[in-house]
């Protein structure tokens, strides 16, 4: 790494201006962060008096180390800078309410930044390298505060007393090998050929046209067909229930003194049950037979709750949340499908429990619509089978709506929320034939076709675009997050800041 970074620093002859428009367009990110270093750089030794926190400490906080390298907190240092610079781009949203984390969530970052500048520094020291000291002259005399009329001013350099100065050089040394190295990992990491293979993936794009049936349209014939080859559980009773969640015994205590006359079933309620009907005197409301399931677990006692007749008492059973007995307001009776209220709870049922018949229906359905499609069109299809018809598209196969590429969520199509990650989806959208009905999808809560309408190749401007986008940006971002996590893991460091920080900071704050 030392020979090729030092190749690169001795090929420097243009003028400075023309330096900096080669570096801004041959690695933007990277210049990017390489003058937000520098920024700070300038920060220290501007602004030094006005930024150091109040830490109300005399000695170094120590954070841990990095390969024996301490990492401490000491005012004008890198981590006191990055610190600085991280509270006042969150001062805005920091509120009364949040300020404990917020500042816990500042002190983490500017460590944890802390750790990579430190690991960096060590990586090039380890490999012999240090910057030239005629390169890191001309980047001093470069700084902003050292210009005078578009020149560098020597009385304003030497204003600086020498301790300063020198601080001031090892920083911007420092900070041009950090530059170097993420540089040269810069250059190694995508070969051409990779580049090359991420455009191909662009081409060829595909528009659909897309058969809407969802679910929710399950007809009322079927939930009424339903309901009656299963009516047990849909018999309708109306319960009233006093809970008792301590023990059995207080229970039958309770019951008795509704038995015997002592006190009213609606008094006992609202005095004793610890349930959620307490304060109605009990009342359950009217309830389906297949809803006590999850209130009384045993077959035995919910069936004999069902049978009660009207004003009858149950024995005390035990329930989900203790112990309960019951008074049935009515006698049971067959769900009545003409109620629309009742119709919904068994269309609940079947949608929770019986899902499988639902999306079975939709599935036959939508076979339907794809022999009509075969026998007359597409559009004619769909007005025959009166269905919703939605279109989107042109896209590439973006399976998990990978940024570089168009994704299938910018389009909008709320039925195919989440269809992004589904492999079967993708598999059928590219695979199915143009102008023929896909086989049906089950995509979330609808069943779908697919009707590919048209294809086309990706343009040359956007494929370079995407060839761009892919080494710039997204797998420069995938690079460098999993930098930081070799850093940020490695077994060199030695991280303390947990304790470090409730010990120094937060008794502070």
């Amino acid at each position: 790494m030392a020979s090729k970074v030092k190749k690169t620093v001795g090929a420097s002859d243009d003028s400075p201006a023309a330096d900096l428009i080669r570096r801004f367009k041959t690695h933007p990110f990277l210049f990017i962060g390489t003058i937000v270093v520098l920024v700070i750089v300038i920060v220290a030794f501007v602004f030094v008096p006005a930024i150091v926190p109040s830490t109300g400490a005399s000695v170094d906080l120590s954070f841990g180390s990095y390969n024996k390298i301490p990492l401490t907190y000491v005012p004008g240092n890198y981590f006191s800078q990055i610190r600085e610079m991280i509270a006042r781009y969150r001062q805005s949203s920091t509120t009364d309410t949040n300020y404990q984390l917020a500042s816990y969530q500042i002190w983490r970052e500017a460590f944890e930044e802390t750790v990579i500048h430190t690991a960096i520094l060590d990586e090039m020291n380890q490999a012999g390298y240090k910057v030239p000291p005629e390169v890191v002259d001309r980047e001093v005399a470069q700084l902003p505060q050292f210009q005078e009329n578009g020149r560098f001013s020597t009385s304003k350099y030497r204003a600086l007393d020498s301790t300063s100065r020198m601080a001031l050089w090892r920083q911007v040394q420092d900070s041009l090998a950090k530059e170097y190295y993420e540089r040269d990992i810069e250059e190694l990491r995508i070969p051409s050929q990779e580049k090359a293979f991420i455009r191909a993936m662009a081409s060829p794009k595909r528009s659909f046209a897309m058969a809407v049936l969802p679910l929710r349209g399950y007809p009322d014939t079927e939930l009424i067909a339903y309901a009656a080859a299963e009516e047990a559980l849909f018999r309708v009773t109306h319960l009233s229930r006093i809970t008792i969640t301590s023990n059995e015994r207080e229970a039958q205590q309770i019951l008795s003194t509704i038995t015997d006359g002592t006190s009213t079933f609606e008094d006992a309620a609202q005095t004793y049950s610890q349930d959620t009907y307490a304060e109605r005197g009990g009342d359950m409301g009217v309830k389906m037979a297949y809803e006590l399931t999850s209130e009384v677990p045993d077959e035995q006692a919910r069936e004999s709750l069902i049978h009660l007749a009207k004003g009858d008492l149950s024995p005390v059973v035990k329930v989900s949340t203790g112990w309960a007995f019951f008074r049935a307001e009515e006698t049971p009776y067959p769900a009545d499908t003409g109620d629309g209220a009742l119709l919904e709870k068994i269309r609940t049922y079947i949608m929770e429990f019986e899902r499988g018949r639902v999306e079975d229906y939709f599935i036959t359905e939508a076979e339907a619509f794809r022999t009509a499609v075969t026998e007359s069109s597409f559009a004619d299809a769909l007005i025959q089978k009166g269905l919703l018809e939605r279109t989107f598209g042109p896209l590439s196969l973006n399976y998990g709506d990978v940024p570089i590429f168009t994704s299938l969520s910018s389009f909008s199509v709320p039925e195919l929320s989440g269809a992004g990650l589904n492999e079967h989806f993708w598999q059928t959208a590219f695979s199915t034939p143009l102008n023929t009905p896909s086989q049906p999808l089950v995509i979330g809560n609808t069943v779908v076709v697919l009707y590919p309408s048209e294809e086309i190749p990706e343009d040359e401007t956007n494929g370079e675009y995407i060839e761009t986008a892919y080494a710039s940006y997204w797998m420069s971002s995938f690079i460098n997050q999993n930098l930081r996590d070799y850093f940020l893991t490695n077994k060199k460091l030695d991280d303390r800041f947990f304790d470090a920080y409730f010990k120094y900071i937060q008794p502070l704050d």
